[in-house]
């Protein structure tokens, strides 16, 4: 963990001395803090500023549930390591801190779900709102979210209360992890470790998606996908197999006769 902080204060120290105009923004978001949790607290409270409830509390707010919480920040790593290994467009750590909302969707999420189950519902809702209008991205606290995600673009992604996601998942924008009908209690989709959900798909109600599971672009799922498949169509229907394990990894969205 204090390796990844010191790469990423290196990588934006050098941002910092490339562009002067910015050098402002890289001081107050991350050089100016002596930890990648107080460097996260604050760049996320600002962005989730409002009248009501201001950036410097909402701050204390993010550091309390990112210090009773350990596995908050432990994620927070694995999702930025998550970022530079799988987008192309992400060329250093500090990226992901700085500049994708997706990210930052994700782990304004997670304090929001540290809220939720320590009973300060109303908060962690209120949070869910605001992450809604800012990021453009809408999870509800109550999803429990899985380390290694990685949301690329993240605009459009909505997940519901019930959801529970696994580790090293990559979503892509426009995806719905949703309910199917108005029954109240566990009605949201399950996904495995190493599913790749690729863009504008549609799964919805309790069911599961397997273990290293390809889930094709436009794809509308209604029952369970088994694991090491993958899925296409409206409604989905089986083609054949990822060609890695854990197709969240290569982020590759081709269909073939493996797929």
């Amino acid at each position: 963990m204090e390796d990844l902080w010191q790469t990423i204060r290196v990588e934006v120290s050098k941002m910092a001395d490339e562009e002067a105009v910015l050098a402002s923004f890289f001081y107050t978001s991350v050089l100016n803090h002596n930890s990648l949790s107080a460097a996260l607290g604050f760049h996320l409270a600002n962005k989730l500023d409002s009248v009501v409830l201001p950036a410097m509390l909402l701050r204390e707010v993010f550091e309390k549930a990112m210090d009773d919480d350990a596995e908050i920040i432990a994620s927070v790593a694995k999702d930025i390591i998550a970022c530079c290994e799988r987008d192309p467009a992400c060329n250093s750590l500090a990226m992901p801190l700085l500049f994708f909302k997706g990210f930052h969707a994700i782990q304004s999420q997670r304090i929001a779900h540290n809220l939720w189950r320590s009973g300060r519902r109303s908060l962690a809702l209120y949070l869910q709102n605001q992450i809604s209008m800012v990021f453009d991205v809408d999870i509800h606290p109550g999803a429990t979210l899985g380390h290694g995600l990685m949301i690329d673009h993240a605009t459009g992604v909505v997940i519901g209360e019930t959801v529970v996601v696994g580790n090293n998942v990559s979503i892509l924008h426009g995806v719905t992890l949703g309910g199917s009908g108005v029954r109240c209690g566990d009605r949201h989709p399950k996904i495995g470790e190493g599913v790749l959900i690729s863009t504008g798909a549609k799964i919805l109600g309790n069911i599961v998606v397997g273990d290293g599971a390809k889930i094709a672009a436009g794809s509308l799922v209604l029952q369970d996908v088994a694991p090491h498949t993958t899925v296409a169509g409206v409604p989905a229907r089986v083609i054949g197999r990822p060609v890695s394990e854990q197709p969240a990894l290569n982020m590759n969205q081709q269909l073939n006769t493996q797929s």
